[in-house]
């Protein structure tokens, strides 16, 4: 359970009577915790790998129009029947209007709307193709390696943002978690096999934004908090700056997760990874800004003397003997 201490307001230089939490305390087992879950996530990754989607594989995708209200799993098994094998329908907006992706067929390009067209008409509910889009293996490989690298260009510019605005060792920290909630959610992914497509890259680049936004709060609190208090050793200190966020981060968290599961229930099949994602994403990063960001800091030694500026003088005094002077 985490300590609550009362705080000495004449040591720490503070004018509320407010209880700081202890995050610290269970900062070394949180540290263990955090590296088994990015190895696991590492082992998953390696040896599942990611099910990816038609974005990154190359494969077709449709739109269909019906006349009436249907069901995804009957256009499935109607287009399966056709031979258009391993498609995934999902709808957009409403159960009358679909998307389909399936894997690359064996017809040519300029009749694959006439051939899904044929392929999807259902019973007394006809069915037209509105756009298709197909997209070759070699496309989506490019794809795919774009968006690690989009990924690995995220991790850097933040690297630099944070060391120019505030401190070197804030930095790594940030960037560490950074890289645990990516890998964290990656390998549940690649665990439970779901799919992998550019709505859930969207969500990590999103989960990174999310959570360099909570390591900045808490960082500039940091940064705050060790060039007023004095007499604190920088574990207290770094424990009043959680204490003071945690108010915000909470309310932050959970606004935005109020968003992910209105996305999740009733955002349809299109939102419904991105926004799984980034429920994992919200969790693993509000832990993570707070055990890895901030707890690195800690360990590689951040204190007060990181955050004063050294006045060098530009001139040294130099005592000047004239002759004229009487003696």
């Amino acid at each position: 359970m985490t300590d609550m201490t009362q705080p000495d307001e004449k040591k720490y230089g503070r004018e509320d009577n407010e209880r700081v939490i202890n995050f610290m305390k269970i900062a070394k087992p949180a540290a263990i915790f955090s590296i088994i879950l990015t190895i696991v996530s590492v082992f998953f990754i390696a040896n599942k790998g990611l099910n990816l989607g038609l974005d990154f594989t190359g494969g077709i995708s449709a739109e269909l129009n019906y006349q009436q209200p249907v069901n995804a799993s009957d256009v499935v098994k109607t287009l399966d029947q056709a031979g258009f094998k391993d498609a995934v329908v999902q709808t957009l907006g409403s159960t009358k209007d679909l998307l389909v992706r399936m894997p690359e067929q064996d017809v040519a390009v300029e009749d694959l709307s006439n051939a899904i067209t044929k392929a999807a008409q259902l019973p007394n509910n006809a069915a037209e193709v509105s756009k298709v889009d197909a997209v070759g293996g070699q496309v989506g490989n490019e794809l795919y390696l774009k968006s690690a690298g989009a990924v690995a260009l995220a991790l850097l510019i933040m690297l630099i943002y944070v060391t120019i605005r505030f401190e070197f060792k804030l930095a790594i920290g940030a960037v560490l978690s950074l890289f645990h909630d990516i890998v964290v959610t990656l390998g549940i992914f690649a665990l439970m096999q779901w799919p992998f497509d550019l709505t859930v890259l969207a969500a990590l680049l999103s989960i990174i934004g999310f959570s360099l936004n909570d390591n900045i709060v808490v960082s500039d609190r940091i940064r705050e908090n060790f060039r007023k208090i004095r007499g604190a050793t920088p574990v207290e200190v770094i424990n009043i700056a959680l204490t003071e966020t945690l108010r915000r981060t909470i309310h932050t968290s959970m606004t935005l997760m109020l968003v992910v599961l209105a996305m999740m229930f009733v955002g349809g099949d299109g939102l419904k990874w991105f926004s799984i994602a980034m429920f994992i994403g919200i969790f693993v990063g509000t832990y993570s800004s707070i055990y890895i960001g901030t707890a690195y800091a800690l360990w590689r030694g951040l204190n007060r003397q990181d955050f004063i500026v050294q006045v060098k003088p530009e001139f040294e005094e130099e005592e000047v003997v004239s002759n004229d002077l009487p003696r």
